[in-house]
């Protein structure tokens, strides 16, 4: 119990940690160069990120690591809903609800990504 609590914790660390990296190294040259561009930019690269905590929360947990790095996905869309209703004013709405959707499916993929690849580890 404790080990799939810290692989789900784990998997938010690092999609918040690349997230936040990524954010600003990319955001202050897409604001200057792509303004318009940068909400689209900004929600694929943290769809990558929260795919990224998905295979980092299926490494870590022993059982069921696609069910955990979904769960990872599940809360982690509870929390942009927190974000999106104490920050109303920092995107537009598209950008919220996109996050939202496709966060769960985000994180699952990176669960799949890192089950597909053991598979193929085992078989070498």
């Amino acid at each position: 119990m404790l080990r799939s609590a810290l692989a789900v914790v784990a998997g938010i660390a690092v999609l918040t940690i690349t997230s936040f990296a990524i954010e600003a190294a990319v955001n202050p040259l897409l604001t200057k160069t792509f303004p318009a561009a940068l909400r689209i930019v900004t929600v694929v690269y943290t769809m990558a990120c929260v795919a990224a905590g998905g295979y980092v929360t299926a490494w870590l947990a022993r059982r069921a690591p696609v069910r955990h790095a979904a769960i990872m996905g599940v809360i982690e869309s509870a929390l942009t809903i927190v974000a999106m209703l104490s920050l109303s004013g920092y995107a537009p709405l598209w950008s919220w609800v996109a996050g939202i959707v496709l966060t769960t499916p985000a994180a699952w993929l990176g669960g799949l990504l890192r089950v597909g690849l053991l598979g193929r580890t085992r078989q070498m």
